[in-house]
């Protein structure tokens, strides 16, 4: 009988430490994550992961990267409103897909060279439909408040915000805030694609103009 001859192991590539962080990030959250945790996940030393990536910033970064350069962007031949609403449906996409990641892409300065020729291109949108530097930087702007605002809101915001330590009880609710709870019936989830909708062509429109 022969002997088993070993397993050997899969090689460390940036592609399947990202992998793995990614799954760690989803499953623990980002607070959590940490090299010696996904060392722990791919059962190899921490250190090995340097070898990659010099630090954990360098790890986020590459992280945030895979994830900007896989955002969509409609062609720069379309009319100005298609590109603005295909930029902001694309862009929200890759938040919700990856929620635990979410605040980090959002508020992470986009300053790494994927980054920048993301944002260069999402500025095009404005430049190229006629705006001048400031009404385009306004614009650009504004429209970012909306987007990222709407976003931070379904990954992270009130839903799932803390609570009062004594809540008022529904009885009471109804009786203190009878609107508010009217309205509640179209704050959940089923109802957040057609208020992104609502807001996002409300805003494109004013831009149009």
């Amino acid at each position: 009988m022969t002997a088993k001859s070993p397993r050997k192991k899969k090689p460390l590539t940036r592609d399947r430490i990202l992998d793995a962080a990614q799954a760690l990030i989803t499953k623990k959250g980002l607070p959590a994550f940490s090299m010696r945790t996904l060392g722990t996940a791919l059962r190899v030393e921490a250190m090995s992961l340097y070898h990659h990536f010099p630090s954990k910033a360098h790890l986020l970064d590459a992280l945030l990267d895979r994830h900007i350069a896989a955002i969509e962007l409609p062609d720069a031949s379309r009319p100005f409103r298609e590109r603005l609403l295909g930029f902001a449906y694309s862009y929200r996409e890759a938040m919700r897909a990856f929620p635990e990641f979410a605040f980090f892409m959002m508020f992470h300065r986009m300053n790494t060279p994927t980054c920048l020729a993301f944002l260069e291109r999402v500025v095009a949108i404005f430049r190229d439909a006629g705006f001048d530097d400031e009404a385009g930087s306004r614009a650009f702007r504004s429209f970012g408040y909306y987007v990222v605002g709407a976003i931070l809101d379904e990954t992270a915001g009130y839903a799932r915000g803390p609570t009062a330590a004594e809540p008022v009880p529904l009885d009471a609710q109804l009786e203190l805030a009878p609107s508010l709870l009217a309205y509640g019936r179209w704050f959940g989830q089923e109802s957040w694609d057609r208020t992104f909708a609502l807001g996002l062509d409300a805003l494109a429109d004013a831009l149009d103009r």
